[in-house]
């Protein structure tokens, strides 16, 4: 297998899900070797930073990189469409401190690239083989996470919140699964009453029912209600339990298929594809971006 990059330049504008703030952001094809690096081009001497799990500074709901007070958040829908379209090189231009959200999916990066055309470049793409297994585990969380030594790339994905909504759900992304039909279109998710508690802590400023799935799993107060249809900007809207989009979920297992696409992101932050049979039981940010510092350090010893 060749490296690969992007044929030529794709731009994107939307807001960011946790400032809410514009975002303009440019993809660009780069040379062999350069792997993935964002610059924001709205700070003076516009700086360059490598995706690498090295700059991890936040993963409260989103992963955060930073060097050098610079800082690029909700990076995993984007880095999930490069590891699923087989994207190596790429340089990624930032007007903002963050990724704009679009559908909440990885779909529109996906299918731009896909409609854009991937190049084919000279430099054979370099696969690194575990050295030692690699184990992650959060006894307060439950969330347990195992990369095992393989000849190829597989990662099985378990869900479990409790939730009589959701119930428990399983993904196994293998190299064979189409990704821009099988993964990219499954979109971020969260419990209403966690929506509340998030906007309270100053995130989810961009989020509503376009760009997330939402869940509704309590009773909720009618203040609380009436707060929710601010955020939401629909005054009607309907708060029942289930899913509160009308449209529903994409798949039947939606919510597990995006978190095998946030797991397939987060892990691209290892700054090299590798091989590794992952299970993943309860992932999330900090469980993942952990196990991707793991596997660098095999990496860098």
């Amino acid at each position: 297998m060749k490296q690969q990059t992007i044929s030529s330049e794709i731009s994107f504008s939307g807001v960011g899900l946790h400032t809410g703030a514009d975002a303009e952001m440019t993809l660009c094809p780069a040379p062999e070797g350069y792997g993935i690096r964002f610059q924001r081009m709205d700070i003076p001497g516009q700086p360059l930073m490598e995706a690498v799990s090295d700059h991890i500074a936040n993963t409260e709901r989103s992963t955060v990189l930073l060097q050098e007070q610079v800082g690029i958040s909700t990076t995993e829908h984007l880095l999930a469409a490069f590891f699923g379209m087989g994207i190596d090189n790429v340089l990624v231009k930032l007007n903002g401190p963050e990724v704009p959200i679009l559908d909440g999916s990885a779909l529109p990066f996906a299918s731009a690239i896909d409609k854009n055309g991937i190049r084919q470049q000279d430099a054979i793409r370099k696969y690194m083989d575990l050295k030692a297994p690699v184990r992650f585990f959060n006894p307060e969380t439950g969330t347990v996470i195992e990369a095992i030594p393989a000849d190829t790339f597989t990662a099985r994905v378990i869900i479990d919140f409790n939730s009589e909504v959701l119930g428990r759900q399983e993904f196994t992304y293998t190299s064979k699964l189409d990704f821009l039909k099988e993964i990219a279109s499954s979109r971020t998710f969260v419990f209403l009453h966690e929506v509340l508690f998030l906007f309270k802590s100053g995130l989810v400023r961009g989020g509503d029912l376009d760009n997330a799935l939402v869940i509704a799993e309590k009773a909720l107060s009618e203040e609380d209600v009436d707060l929710l249809r601010y955020i939401f900007n629909k005054p009607d809207v309907s708060l029942q339990k289930g899913y509160l989009n009308d449209a529903g979920p994409r798949f039947p297992d939606e919510c597990a298929r995006h978190k095998t696409m946030d797991l397939l992101g987060d892990l691209m932050l290892v700054g090299k594809r590798f091989n590794a049979r992952v299970t993943a039981y309860k992932p999330g940010h900090a469980a993942n971006t952990a196990v991707a510092q793991m596997i660098r350090n095999q990496i860098i010893e």
